[in-house]
Order: structure tokens, then C-alpha cells, then sequence
């Protein structure tokens, strides 16, 4: 009963915030209530537990301590949400209905960006109060889909996300050569919506990284045809946005205005140098410098970058730095370390990619195996889009990303658990 209620939330989450935070809060608390010997038993959960002791520290710490209490907000409760929901996401067959259920929503929220651009839909003040969201005419900034989130670049990781989950359930059903057709039907239509969104979003680092996790997809599967073709793809408009002028303009009459114009930054020119990403970048590296093991405390960047620059701005735009930053190096190298050991026991257990001395007794199916590499690569889309953008910040893709992660670490653990009965049996 506890897996059909967080199902729902996540399904209706991202269109109905409230019921799906209050769906997974009761899931939360059932699941902690039903596997709390196995949640004590976990040693990633131990490691939780030592960086949420180091983020109290640090918050007592920093340059303004107020502040940083409230940015505790961003992570402690998504580590409770990891350590919560990975022993509900303990088999393929969960990791599938979970993934229908984070693309499925995804078809309305592009609807809606589409009215947005073209049609100047807006909603209606009530839907704000009750629903938690508003629907901007021409996006947030103007001309970038943004549909019912608060900005371009998060309705981009949102759609990248779901895009590779859907090309991986679209694989799984494929190779399986399973007789529900429709299925495929509906993914084709929910993958060819989410590419139009993600392009309309206007997101460099997306678009980058989507041709990367293409590139994954094609080269795990073997279609080097697909890998030549992403790579002259990229080439071309490599060369319409930055080749010099030799064929530039004939390269350009092939790829879209809106894509070299984008890239080679002559869409949005002369922004103040305060809104450049290099400036916060320079600015993050030298607080590092001056603070860098305990750091300035979350959410210190902002009124720190105003009083240097008299120019506000909610976050710089790469998460490590900023928690480099904030936290101290110590503290984010300790994160990358948790997250990486669930990355990389979930490819060891979950994509046979090392021959393991567990590999010969649990080695999963092939098409198994492809809903284990959709998740990895959602999951580490978000850690690159992370490099030059901060995401945390929105709710509805922090939960997601967490609920990932959680899903790559309850079927390792599984894997792991299955592998040391077999050997001892």
C-alpha cells in the first residue's frame, strides 16, 4: 500500500505540489516506521548522518547564521527522503513504474509551455494560491519555455530527465519485444514532446547534455551509426556558432537561428558582467581561498556577491563551487563521495560493466539492464547541468533528482544483499 500512495505523489507532484509533498511525507514516515532496522543498517545512510552533523556546525559558523539555518531546508529533508523511499525501490520492476510515473507528467507540463510561448496562455491568480505554480506569458525570462516552473533552466534538467527515462522505457519495452505496442506509441509521442520542450527552453548546458547521454545510450547499445551521427550533428553546429567565417554562413542557413545565436551567446549580448557566469565563478574560488574548509555557510553567497558587487543574485551558477564555498571544500568532497559510491556500485551491480566476483550469480537481462543506465544517466545529467547551474532551489526537480539516486541505491543494495545470500547459500 505505502509503494501505490508514493507512486500517486510523485505522479501528481510536479502539477500538484501540495497533495504530492503531503503523499510523500506519510510515505516517509510508514517507510522509516517498516525499515528502520534496514535503514540503520545501511552505511551511505551513515554518511548522511556525519554531513548533516557537519552542516549544523558549519551553520552555527557562518558569516550570517540565519541565513544558513533556513538553507539547511535545501538538503536535510531530502536526505530523509532518500534514506526513506530507497527500500521502496527495490526491483526492475518498481525502477519501471516509478520512471512511467516521473514522464508521464511531463506531456501537460510541455502543453502548457507550448500555449506559453505561442499562444501567451497565463494562469489564473487562484491557481498560484491552491497549486502552488504560475504560468507566465513568453516564459521566465521572455521567450524561454519555462511552463509551470519558476524558471527556463529548471523546466530544462526537469525535461532532460524525463526525456531519458522515457528513451530508456522505450528500449526496455523494444528489446523485450513485448506485445504492448501502445506503450510505445505513448512514449514516442512523450520523447518527441519533451526534445521540442528542451530545445524551447533555450538551456546550452541541456542541450550539451543530452547529446551526451545520446552518445551513452548509443554507445552501451552498440549503434556506432547513431554515435557518428551525434557527433557530425554536434560538429555542425559547433561550426555555425563558433567557426570562424569560412562556410559560417552557409553552415548557419542548415542549423536554426535560435540554436548558434544561443550558443555563441548573440542572442542575449551585452549582459552586465555581474550576470556572467566566469564573474561568479572567480568570486567563489576566492572565498574558497579565504575560508576553505569550514566556509561561509549556506546561503551566504547572495549577500555576500551584493556587498562585493552591489548586485543581488540568488545563486551562482555551479553548485559545486557554491558549496565549495559555503560548506567548505571538506564537506563537498564528502558529498561527491557518497554520491559517487551509489553511481558507482549502481553501474558495478546494475550494467555488468566490471567483472565482479558477484557478476556470474546476479548478472541482470539485457533489458533490465537499460532502466539501470536510464537512471544513471538522468541522475548524472543533473550532477553535469549542476557544473554550471544550481537546481537545487526548485523543489520539484530537487525531489526528483533525490528520488533518482534513491532508486540507483535500493536496487544496488538489493543486488548486493541477493549476491551475498547466493554466495552463502
Amino acid at each position: 500500500m505505502g509503494n501505490i500512495f508514493f507512486y500517486i505523489s510523485i505522479v501528481i507532484f510536479p502539477l500538484f505540489p501540495a497533495l504530492g509533498i503531503a503523499g510523500l511525507l506519510g510515505v516517509i514516515i510508514t517507510s522509516l516506521r517498516l525499515h528502520l532496522s534496514q535503514v540503520i543498517e545501511n552505511k551511505i545512510n551513515w554518511g548522511w548522518g556525519i554531513l548533516t552533523v557537519w552542516l549544523v556546525i558549519n551553520s552555527y559558523f557562518a558569516h550570517q547564521p540565519q541565513d544558513a539555518w533556513l538553507g539547511l531546508a535545501n538538503f536535510l529533508p531530502f536526505f530523509v527522503l532518500f534514506i526513506a523511499i530507497s527500500p521502496l525501490l527495490d526491483s526492475i520492476n518498481k525502477l519501471i513504474r516509478l520512471a512511467w510515473c516521473l514522464v508521464l507528467p511531463s506531456l501537460p507540463i510541455v502543453i502548457l509551455g507550448l500555449g506559453q510561448l505561442w499562444l501567451n496562455w497565463s494562469s489564473f491568480p487562484l491557481v498560484k494560491t491552491i497549486l502552488g505554480w504560475e504560468l507566465v506569458p513568453q516564459g521566465i525570462p521572455p521567450g524561454r519555455m519555462s511552463s509551470l516552473l519558476i524558471h527556463a533552466n529548471f523546466l530544462a534538467i526537469y525535461l532532460l530527465i524525463t526525456l531519458i527515462l522515457s528513451l530508456g522505457l522505450w528500449l526496455n519495452i523494444w528489446y523485450k519485444k513485448s506485445s504492448k505496442q501502445w506503450q510505445l506509441i505513448i512514449l514516442t509521442i512523450i520523447i518527441f514532446a519533451d526534445s521540442l520542450g528542451l530545445a524551447l527552453t533555450s538551456s546550452r548546458s541541456a542541450w550539451g547534455i543530452a547529446l551526451i547521454a545520446f552518445m551513452a545510450f548509443a554507445l552501451y547499445l552498440g549503434w556506432n551509426w547513431l554515435v557518428y551521427g551525434v557527433i557530425g550533428l554536434a560538429m555542425t553546429v559547433f561550426w555555425a556558432s563558433f567557426a570562424p567565417k569560412l562556410g559560417q554562413e552557409w553552415i548557419r542557413t542548415i542549423v536554426p537561428k535560435f540554436i548558434w545565436s544561443r550558443l555563441s551567446d548573440q542572442m542575449y549580448p551585452n549582459r552586465p558582467i555581474e550576470t556572467l557566469r566566469i564573474t561568479q565563478w572567480q568570486f567563489c574560488w576566492a572565498r574558497i581561498q579565504e575560508k576553505p574548509l569550514i566556509g561561509w555557510g549556506l546561503r551566504n553567497f547572495t549577500p555576500l556577491y551584493e556587498a562585493k558587487t552591489n548586485f543581488w543574485l540568488g545563486h551562482p551558477h555551479s553548485l559545486f563551487l557554491m558549496l565549495g564555498m559555503e560548506i567548505g571544500i571538506v564537506a563537498t568532497i564528502f558529498l561527491c563521495l557518497i554520491v559517487g559510491k551509489v553511481l558507482l556500485d549502481s553501474m558495478y551491480y546494475g550494467l555488468a560493466l566490471k567483472s565482479t566476483r558477484y557478476s556470474d550469480l546476479v548478472t541482470l537481462p539485457f533489458p533490465e539492464r537499460i532502466i539501470i543506465l536510464a537512471y544513471i544517466l538522468a541522475f548524472s545529467s543533473c550532477v553535469l547541468f549542476n557544473l554550471f547551474d544550481v537546481t537545487i532551489f526548485d523543489l520539484r526537480v530537487n525531489i526528483i533528482t533525490w528520488t533518482l539516486l534513491a532508486a540507483l541505491n535500493g536496487i544496488t543494495t538489493k543486488k548486493k544483499a541477493s549476491s551475498h545470500d547466493l554466495l552463502l547459500g
